[in-house]
């Protein structure tokens, strides 16, 4: 097993690598940020380097800061978490070039499934359904509006190698495309360097669920089932839990097992989720995402699997701790994504935490790296905590999670605590009857 490991991340997801580590007795290297000099997991790794000032492309984007403190701290691997360079294929290359693993998937497969069309492809081959849509990028307006036609209205334009919503654009009339091929293409040059975009089917109310799967360099392959991510605003999370409230046992033991078979043809290693809309009983392809979710914690409280210290088992060589019978659903679990945010604009909201009680009790998880005292910076994502729990039911999880937020207190700062305490009272999200759209749609009340 590794002896020591950099973690290239900051905040909640560091905290979360940290400890995986420390209970595998494995030492630790926090990289940081000037900006990051007194952050939780700087305090509790076994040594830390600074790598830089606070702008993420002069430190944590650094790539020969992270590598030179990988190789003056002799760390054996490089964990990425999310975010930042865990999607990078080439900083996985110059990881392994320096004699370092990277605790992820292998280059090739990062590169592919960052090419929204190449993955596509990839996983259409494999057996997974996807959206109707392209076959390939589309150059012109008139070749848009062609596929449109087949495929029929209303139609996404989508960036090639998009991510995060940006260079999305949706189309429901030939009128309408001209104008959302032009804003789409001109946001993905911006946003990603690259204007190449694709067309797909657009649903008008799906849900976003999301299978989580793990594999070995032995050609084992585990799903963990689902996590539903439909609660969002501008296409980022908000909201997920797990199991869906839309799927039967049958329905995503189905989905798990074409996921499952399609990740072991494609040679796939390490964890991994493949992204779907499902509108009425049918799931369509969106992306896959070769890298430890966000959202990855509400698997864990429904399997007791520790998806961290799997990843850093499997990138070590060895095979995985349990098999697909093995697994067991348990009850139901919920996150929410604390910001420290206006709960009413969602205008981030940094500054001093002047005063900080985490809550607590049977099935309460919270990640978060912040304490009384410490200072949120401007520099990153407003994401300040994550508030996990699980219960033997949806409705128990939900009077527990209602519970949790309650006793959660963060001085200081605002932050979105409020909007979920609104949430969890709406009918339609104890009913379970939302979709991709409900959020943004409640929010315009």
């Amino acid at each position: 097993m590794f002896e020591k490991i950099l973690i290239a991340n900051r905040g909640e997801i560091a905290l979360r690598i940290h400890r995986a580590c420390k209970e595998m007795g494995i030492a630790t290297v926090a990289v940081h940020s000037t900006a990051d000099a007194k952050a939780m997991h700087v305090r509790l790794a076994d040594e830390s380097v600074c790598i830089g000032p606070p702008p993420s492309a002069k430190s944590y984007l650094h790539i020969p800061s992270i590598i030179s403190a990988a190789e003056i701290t002799h760390a054996q691997a490089v964990h990425p978490g999310y975010g930042f360079l865990s999607e990078n294929a080439r900083f996985a290359e110059i990881v392994e070039a320096h004699g370092l693993t990277f605790i992820g998937p292998r280059p090739a497969h990062i590169r592919l499934m960052g090419d929204k069309i190449a993955a596509k492809k990839a996983v259409l081959s494999a057996g997974i359904p996807c959206v109707p849509g392209s076959d390939g990028s589309i150059a012109t307006v008139q070749e848009a509006r062609r596929v449109a036609g087949e495929i029929g209205y209303p139609v996404l334009v989508k960036a090639a190698a998009g991510g995060g919503g940006r260079g999305m654009k949706v189309a429901r009339s030939p009128e309408q495309l001209a104008e959302a091929f032009s804003t789409a293409r001109s946001e993905a040059r911006t946003a990603f360097g690259d204007d190449s975009v694709y067309l797909e089917k657009y649903l008008d109310k799906p849900r976003h669920i999301e299978i989580q799967v793990i594999a070995d360099s032995h050609g084992n392959v585990v799903h963990l089932g689902e996590r539903d991510c439909s609660l969002q605003r501008r296409h980022q999370k908000v909201l997920e839990e797990a199991p869906s409230p839309a799927l039967n046992a049958q329905e995503r033991a189905k989905i798990g097992e074409i996921v499952a078979a399609a990740i072991r043809k494609l040679g796939y290693l390490g964890v991994g989720t493949i992204e779907f809309l499902w509108a009425e009983g049918k799931f369509y392809f969106i992306e896959m995402n070769t890298r430890l979710q966000v959202e990855h914690p509400v698997t864990e409280m429904i399997t007791g699997v520790d998806l961290v210290r799997e990843q850093i088992r499997i990138a070590n060589g060895a095979r995985l701790s349990f098999t697909q019978d093995e697994v067991q659903f348990n009850g139901w679990a919920m996150e929410c994504r604390v910001n420290a945010e206006d709960p009413q604009t969602f205008a981030p909201s940094p500054g001093r935490i002047t005063e900080f009680h985490a809550p607590g009790g049977l099935g309460v998880r919270l990640d978060s790296a912040i304490y009384t005292g410490y200072d949120i910076p401007p520099y990153y994502d407003s994401l300040i905590g994550k508030l996990i729990v699980s219960g033997r039911s949806r409705e128990e999880c939900i009077l527990r999670m209602r519970r949790a937020l309650g006793e959660m207190v963060v001085g200081g700062v605002k932050t979105t605590i409020p909007l979920f305490q609104r949430l969890l009272k709406e009918p339609d999200i104890l009913d379970g009857n939302y979709n991709i759209h409900w959020l943004e749609e409640y929010l315009k009340r």
